[in-house]
């Protein structure tokens, strides 16, 4: 039997990037969302609002939007009902439509999003976000692009076209849809606190840091103590490794990253992760070295997918330990979650907790990702917004449940 690790396909045939297909339009009304309160400033100006009353109306939207989640300016009743009549005609408090949501047997809820844009492609713009809930948490996994600039081999994402990076705003937007969906903007008691959503991990669909100053700027918003308020060390984002924008992220962004690893050498990593081959391992964990802030207290979690004889063997988790010497760390190993038309199989069990123990005993923190919503393919590497791949029937069946809860 051929070796799934010789079928994988060659660089030459593998692109590293992928160009987008299309760039964002504004909708005739664009929405406030995902705005900086100096843009929000700005607008505001334009609609004739007196500097001396800036401030105090950005904050008062600032408000509504971010700790109330108003939905319309009709909500906001501390504002003047001149002003609600002048923003109710330029601009919305538009977030993303839910066109069809699947609740997995564990909990896992998925979201198939539509984007507010004013674009004219044929098809829509449409991303997924995941709400994964668990006893200690509950973590909103978030896309920052509308397919995938990167080729991974074992991710489904990475087989979907990139059309193009989202705002800060339609980011903002997943975060708000997902609260808006659980209920989650009145004070609650749960045992996670008030909240339902208690963690953003940037993991959805996309490579967040081609995506930069949006990402940046859609966190800023998330991150904010005035608004919807998460802390930076309850968000993370993850990146397959563009090397330039690591080091930039600590210091513009300053939330925990993670790094999708999934390879121990240069060779195996070329054909996994294709984007080693313009940063190969070498230039990866000198960043990793130089992230601003990483310390024991604030560890890099690196991301490892477990490959049936690909990846998973002792020799490759020595290599591992090896790799990763004077980097605070955590591994996550990821038991592989299949999608259709796949090449790779998951590790069987048994040498999933070798490779654990191995690691684990060599100092690291070595937890075995419980797989989620799998049975929805939301689980880690199975998102993919590409939606002819539900028959319309299938896709009604799914708006009308989407629209009824």
């Amino acid at each position: 039997m051929t070796p799934i690790s010789a079928t994988i396909s060659p660089k030459s045939e593998t692109p590293v990037e992928k160009t987008p297909l299309e760039s964002y339009v504004p909708p005739a009304k664009p929405s406030l969302i995902g705005l900086s309160r100096t843009e929000l400033a700005e607008k505001l100006a334009s609609l004739g609002v007196a500097e001396g009353q800036r401030k105090m109306r950005v904050q008062q939207l600032w408000h509504w939007l971010y700790v109330r989640g108003a939905q319309n300016f009709a909500e906001m009743t501390s504002v003047s009902k001149a002003l609600r009549t002048e923003l109710e005609r330029h601009v919305t408090v538009a977030r993303p439509e839910v066109v069809a949501e699947q609740v997995s047997e564990d909990g896992t809820r998925k979201w198939l999003l539509r984007l507010p844009s004013g674009h004219t492609a044929e098809r829509p713009h449409e991303v997924e976000c995941v709400y994964i809930p668990e006893t200690d948490r509950g973590t909103l996994c978030v896309s920052s692009q509308i397919g995938c600039t990167l080729n991974c081999s074992f991710c489904h994402t990475g087989t979907q076209r990139l059309v193009r990076n989202l705002t800060a705003g339609e980011i903002v937007g997943q975060v708000m849809i997902a609260r808006d969906r659980l209920n989650d903007w009145v004070d609650r008691e749960t045992p996670n606190g008030n909240r339902l959503i208690t963690n953003v991990v940037m993991m959805g669909m996309g490579e967040p840091l081609y995506n930069f100053e949006a990402v940046r700027d859609g966190l800023a918003i998330i991150c904010d103590n005035e608004g919807i308020g998460l802390s930076r060390r309850r968000v993370t984002l993850s990146t397959s490794g563009v090397v330039p924008n690591i080091v930039r992220a600590g210091n513009e962004i300053g939330v925990m990253l993670a790094v999708s690893l999934h390879a121990v050498n240069d060779e195996l990593r070329n054909k996994l992760v294709p984007l080693n081959r313009k940063y190969p391992l070498s230039e990866l964990m000198q960043a990793c070295r130089e992230y601003p802030g990483v310390s024991n207290a604030r560890r890099i979690t690196f991301e490892y997918v477990m490959l049936k004889g690909v990846n998973d063997s002792l020799e490759d988790a020595k290599k591992l330990v090896k790799l990763l010497q004077g980097i605070p760390a955590k591994i996550n190993l990821i038991p592989f979650n299949p999608w259709p038309g796949t090449a790779y199989e998951c590790s069987d069990w048994d040498q999933i907790e070798k490779f654990s123990e191995y690691v684990f005993n060599a100092g690291y923190s070595s937890p075995v990702r419980t797989p989620r919503g799998r049975d929805i393919l939301a689980a880690c590497g199975q998102l993919k917004s590409e939606t002819e791949r539900l028959s319309a029937r299938e896709r009604e069946a799914l708006r009308a449940m989407a629209m009824t809860d």
